[in-house]
């Protein structure tokens, strides 16, 4: 290895370790927020969680991102994007194989009155969660060891919106969302464009023209929601 070489690896190992400035993070999220105003509190709510996962995925393998502007663009901006364009403000929210916290806890940073649930399968992405949910304060946050499959609300309200960032098999989740969501509910799902296209033709349910996913040319959001009978 050359010294130039060595010398820029180090440089972007400093840059990875630095903390991002509110500024810098307000500019990664600019193209994802729309008319959304962020406080400075939940700027800093996004600079703690970016740290937390960073140090955390030397252990635990949460993202494959390093950098920090890019894990802020592409964890945050794509996950508060639905927040802006749906739009999510409050009532219940199943974010189904969460993994480190995506879309559920960003949406909850910037929708306080979310009542979110992170479904998750992995112990140690759990305890992950629950150290986010802890240094970030955050209330109305239920961190469940589950397989979705295998998840029952219970005696609790039904959702208003189920979402998912990263699972295949969308037919099966969507059989399960329809036992889950309240009668006006939605799914919200994060897809490439032949995931979209697929999902699109899934009977009984009727879908929102896709939403482009910002700085991507091939990844949407769809919102969709179960049709009668």
């Amino acid at each position: 290895m050359t010294k130039d070489i060595a010398d820029r690896q180090a440089r972007d190992a400093a840059n990875r370790d630095r903390p991002l400035s509110p500024g810098q993070i307000a500019l990664a999220l600019a193209p994802f927020i729309g008319g959304l105003e962020l406080s400075s509190t939940q700027i800093e709510k996004i600079r703690d969680y970016v740290e937390l996962l960073i140090a955390w995925n030397r252990r635990v393998s949460l993202t494959s991102i390093e950098d920090p502007a890019e894990i802020v663009a592409r964890h945050f901006g794509e996950s508060i994007l639905a927040a802006s364009t749906v739009p999510i403000r409050n009532g219940r929210l199943a974010d189904v194989g969460t993994g480190a916290g995506f879309p559920g806890l960003p949406l909850k940073i910037v929708s306080d009155e979310l009542d979110v649930v992170l479904l998750e399968p992995n112990n140690r992405k759990c305890a992950f969660l629950n150290e986010v949910k802890r240094k970030l304060e955050l209330d109305k946050v239920e961190v469940t060891r589950s397989r979705y499959e295998e998840y029952s609300r219970n005696d609790a309200a039904p959702f208003d919106f189920v979402c998912s960032r990263a699972l295949g098999d969308y037919r099966r989740l969507l059989r399960w969302a329809k036992t889950m969501l309240a009668p006006s509910g939605k799914v919200i799902l994060w897809l490439g464009e032949e995931g979209s296209i697929l999902v699109g033709r899934t009977p009984g349910w009727s879908w929102n023209l896709p939403i482009r996913i910002p700085e991507s040319a091939k990844r949407v959001i769809q919102v969709g929601h179960p049709t009668a009978g």
